[in-house]
């Protein structure tokens, strides 16, 4: 895949087994076409930022893909309702939230997509598995991710132990 860029997805869930969910949604991730998972963080444990509920497990994925940005979300948001997902009110509690964090170095700012993700910068639950992945990553227009993360030390995140996970995909 000469012509694929990287790509970062951050996944949560905290309705339901949310477990299960997470490993769902990586199977679903490493079967869309044209894309190949390279790296699967650990699991972390967060406190919704926002909003009540039960706790959230999050994760971030970094994949290899020929989908364009735009066909990427789509293929996310479908993952997202094959799971249950509903959107009752920002921040509600979710059977599974898939976000398309970063795609290469691309910034759009529509409607539909804003790249880089417009709170990644700010969300502990998504820059602890970014530093895991790649601690030199930078967020363009942001800075570093480990420089980030130690701005968001007052929020909750714990990483979980391993439990070991494939990191498959199609191309």
């Amino acid at each position: 895949m000469s012509d694929a860029v990287p790509a970062w997805i951050g996944l949560g869930a905290n309705l339901g087994d949310a477990q299960a969910s997470l490993d769902s949604a990586l199977a679903a991730i490493a079967a869309l076409p044209h894309t190949l998972i390279e790296r699967a963080s650990s699991r972390y444990r967060s406190a919704p930022l926002q909003a009540s509920g039960p706790d959230f497990l999050n994760a971030v994925v970094r994949v290899r893909t020929r989908l364009a940005p735009l066909a990427l979300l789509d293929a996310l948001l479908a993952i997202e309702a094959a799971h249950g997902r509903e959107r009752s009110h920002r921040n509600a509690p979710r059977t599974l939230d898939l976000d398309l964090l970063m795609h290469g170095d691309t910034r759009i700012d529509s409607a539909r997509l804003t790249l880089p993700h417009p709170r990644l910068h700010e969300r502990a639950f998504v820059l602890a598995p970014l530093v895991e992945l790649d601690p030199a990553l930078s967020v363009p227009g942001k800075g570093n991710v480990a420089d980030l993360l130690d701005a968001c030390g007052d929020q909750r995140c714990v990483r979980l132990p391993d439990r070991g996970s494939a990191a498959t995909g199609h191309s």
